[in-house]
């Protein structure tokens, strides 16, 4: 772990780069880019003191999605390698909380895009371009553009997520575990509980509109899963409900037990940074498609004046997919 100092203007890493470093803002600003110096440059977000960037190419063993660029003199930054996680983690635990926090928020806030570009779908499947209204075009806009500064970054991740859960991680409290018979709900769309919970045995299914009409089964979860993370760290409520398939037990872990967890169960720890990471990448993915298919109706529309009966059929056939 080292301190530098850039000055304005200093490219700190570059898109495409082996990530080897992750950083925290000790002072100034740093701005994070897709396409830097290239016709179509655009700044992605801007990030001040104490926040974190450069992480996920580091958990993942990735290259870089994009170009961060000090955009204060004197920026200084903390520079954490790889293979020192732990040592930092380790030197401040309350970094720990500070780290998936940032990453939580991450996942939140493009969770939140995702919904919005799967609604904006939704009404391009109506077809009446005359009846779009400005807000529905600016929302389209923003997607387009997200798209094509970020397309070179379409990818799938180098885990798959199964690779992840094949990869057992033990209990670090026997006390938090909790015995689920199948059919038993454990947590419910709606509630706001500030833990998540790890899978120790059998299988989940994540939904939402849980015993409605509305009902949807997002997905599956197998043993040495994580689920719940992003209520740990807002009052916001839970987004989906949580459903034993079959007979299976939980170790509940709340935000206090994280520093914990780097003396207890370092894996444990790790897989769940892991598992952020990668949810974050997918969701990352799943949101560039779903821009790419209105970024392509936006330029038949352009070309051909309408929607050609061929994207007509993409979109028709478009289906959320948040989880893998």
């Amino acid at each position: 772990m080292r301190e530098k100092v850039f000055k304005k203007g200093d490219v700190i890493f570059s898109q495409g780069d082996r990530g080897e470093y992750f950083y925290r803002i000790v002072e100034g600003c740093v701005g994070i880019y897709a396409h830097y110096g290239e016709e179509g440059e655009l700044k992605l977000t801007e990030l001040t003191k104490d926040q974190y960037f450069g992480e996920m190419a580091v958990i993942e063993m990735y290259p870089r999605s994009a170009t961060a660029i000090a955009l204060s003199d004197d920026t200084k930054v903390l520079e954490v390698a790889g293979d020192e996680i732990k040592e930092f983690l380790a030197a401040d635990p309350d970094q720990i909380n500070a780290l998936m926090k940032h990453l939580s928020d991450r996942l939140r806030n493009l969770t939140k895009d995702y919904n919005d570009v799967t609604e904006v779908i939704g009404e391009l499947r109506k077809g009446q371009p005359e009846q779009r209204s400005e807000g529905l075009l600016e929302r389209i806009r923003r997607h387009v553009a997200a798209y094509r500064a970020n397309k070179a970054s379409l990818a799938e991740s180098a885990d798959t997520f199964n690779e992840m859960n094949a990869e057992s991680h033990g209990t670090a409290w026997k006390d938090r575990v909790q015995m689920y018979p199948k059919g038993t709900v454990i947590c419910r769309e709606g509630e706001t509980i500030h833990c998540m919970y790890d899978l120790q045995y059998g299988t989940v299914g994540i939904y939402t509109g849980y015993g409605t009409d509305r009902e949807q089964k997002l997905a599956e979860l197998f043993p040495n899963s994580f689920f719940g993370e992003l209520g740990m760290f807002t009052d916001e409520p839970r987004s989906a409900t949580v459903v034993a398939l079959e007979d299976a037990s939980v170790e509940v872990i709340y935000k206090d037990d994280l520093a914990g967890l780097l003396e207890k169960n370092p894996p444990k720890l790790e897989m769940i940074l892991r598992n952020l990471s990668y949810r974050l990448r997918y969701r990352t993915n799943r949101y560039l498609e779903a821009c790419a298919l209105v970024s392509e109706l936006m330029d038949d529309e352009e070309k051909n004046g309408g929607m050609s009966p061929e994207l007509a059929e993409k979109i028709a056939a478009f289906k959320p997919r948040l989880y893998s």
